[in-house]
C-alpha cells in the first residue's frame, strides 16, 4: 500500500463513516428514549434508497403500499386503545396522525411514480414516502410491550428486521440498484480526487448532527426528549409523555435513516437486505459510544468506516469479522469501567 492507496482508502472509510454516523445517532436516540435497540434501521434506510430507485425508473414503489397497511392497522390499535382508556377527545388526533397524513403521503408518492420529475423532487418523496414508517411500526410492535426488559424488545426488534427484510423482496424483488448520484461535482485535493457525492455525504452528516445538537439544546420538545432519555419517571412528573416522545424519536430516526439510504445508493449497490449489515455496522458505532454518548457515537461511527475500507483492501472476505471484532476489546473495556447496581442488573 503507497500513500495514494492509503489516501483513496481514507476518503472511502470517511464517506461510508459519515453514513453510519447518521444511522448510529438515530439508533442512539431512539434507544435513550424509548430502551428499543432498532435493528431495522439499516432496512428503511435500504426502504428510502430501493423507493428512490423506483421512481427513477418511473414505477409505483411498494413503499406507498406498505405505509398504507401498516397505516391502518396502527391506526385500529391506537383508537381501540383510546377507546378502552375513555379517551374519544383524542381519537380525531390519532387519525389525523396515524391514517390521514401516512395515507396523504403514500397517495402523492404513488401518484408521482409515473412522471419524471426532477431529482431533487424525487428524493423529497422518496425521503417522505419512508418517514413514516418508524413511527407506526413502533405503535404496532413495541408500544404494546413498551415495559419489557431491553432483552425482550431487542429480539423482538431482530424479528422485525426479518419481517422487513421479507417485505423488502416482495415490494421490490431481489435486483440489486445503484441509483443516480446527486451530483456530478467533482473536487481536486492535491493529487487526490473527490467527487461531489462524497462531499456531500460528509457535508449531509456534519450538518444534520448540527441540526440535532441545536434541537436538543435549544428547542423545548429537544429538551423533552433528553429529559426522557435521562430519567422516564422523572419526565412523567412533569407532564412529558415519554409514548409521545417516543413517537418522536422514531420519527426522526427515520429522517436520519431515509436520509442515509438517499445518500448511499449513488456510491453502493442496494439489496433488499442489505439493511443487517448497515445496522450492525452503525450499531458497533453505537456501542463505541456507549449507546448514550452522541460525539463518542459519530467518532465510533467514523472510525467503523475507517476500518472497514482498510479491512476491506487487506482481506475483503473478512472485512466484516475484523470491524465486528472491535467490539470484543470495547465490550470488555465497558464492562470493566462500568459500575453496575442492582437496580440495572434486575432491570
Amino acid at each position: 500500500m503507497d500513500l495514494d492507496i492509503a489516501t483513496l482508502l481514507m476518503v472511502d472509510g470517511i464517506t461510508t463513516g459519515a453514513v453510519y454516523v447518521l444511522l448510529a445517532i438515530g439508533m442512539v436516540l431512539i434507544f435513550t428514549v424509548t430502551r428499543v435497540i432498532f435493528v431495522p434501521f439499516g432496512d428503511i434506510a435500504v426502504y428510502a434508497a430501493l423507493t428512490l430507485s423506483a421512481l427513477e425508473a418511473k414505477r409505483a414503489p411498494g413503499t406507498a403500499g406498505l405505509v398504507a397497511v401498516v397505516a391502518v392497522v396502527a391506526t385500529l390499535m391506537e383508537v381501540s386503545s383510546l377507546l378502552r382508556h375513555g379517551k374519544a377527545r383524542a381519537v380525531p388526533r390519532a387519525l389525523l396522525f396515524y391514517l390521514v397524513l401516512p395515507l396523504a403521503v403514500s397517495g402523492i408518492v404513488w401518484a408521482a411514480s409515473g412522471t419524471d420529475w426532477p431529482m431533487p423532487v424525487r428524493v423529497v418523496l422518496a425521503i417522505a414516502a419512508v418517514l413514516p414508517l418508524a413511527p407506526l411500526l413502533d405503535r404496532i410492535v413495541f408500544r404494546p410491550v413498551a415495559d419489557a426488559s431491553v432483552l425482550l424488545l431487542m429480539i423482538i426488534s431482530v424479528a422485525l428486521h426479518f419481517a422487513l427484510a421479507g417485505i423488502g423482496l416482495l415490494c421490490f424483488g431481489a435486483e440489486g440498484v445503484r441509483t443516480q448520484p446527486l451530483t456530478e461535482a467533482a473536487l481536486n485535493f492535491g493529487d487526490v480526487l473527490v467527487s461531489g457525492q462524497t462531499a456531500l455525504i460528509v457535508v449531509a452528516a456534519a450538518s444534520f448532527s448540527l441540526l440535532l445538537f441545536l434541537f436538543f439544546n435549544h428547542t423545548l420538545t429537544g429538551k423533552a426528549l433528553h429529559a426522557t432519555a435521562v430519567n422516564r419517571l422523572g419526565a412523567r412528573l412533569v407532564a412529558i409523555r415519554p409514548e409521545r416522545a417516543g413517537t418522536i424519536a422514531y420519527l426522526i430516526g427515520s429522517l436520519l435513516a431515509a436520509i442515509s439510504g438517499v445518500l448511499i445508493a449513488p456510491v453502493n449497490t442496494i439489496f433488499y437486505d442489505s439493511g443487517f449489515l448497515l445496522g450492525l455496522f452503525a450499531f458497533v458505532g453505537a456501542i463505541i459510544g456507549g449507546l448514550t454518548n452522541y460525539p463518542g457515537t459519530a467518532l465510533g461511527a467514523l472510525l467503523v468506516g475507517l476500518l472497514g475500507s482498510y479491512a476491506s483492501f487487506f482481506s475483503s472476505s473478512f472485512k466484516e469479522v475484523i470491524v465486528f471484532a472491535v467490539l470484543v476489546p470495547v465490550l470488555l473495556w465497558r464492562s470493566i469501567a462500568t459500575t453496575h447496581s442492582e437496580e440495572e442488573i434486575e432491570e
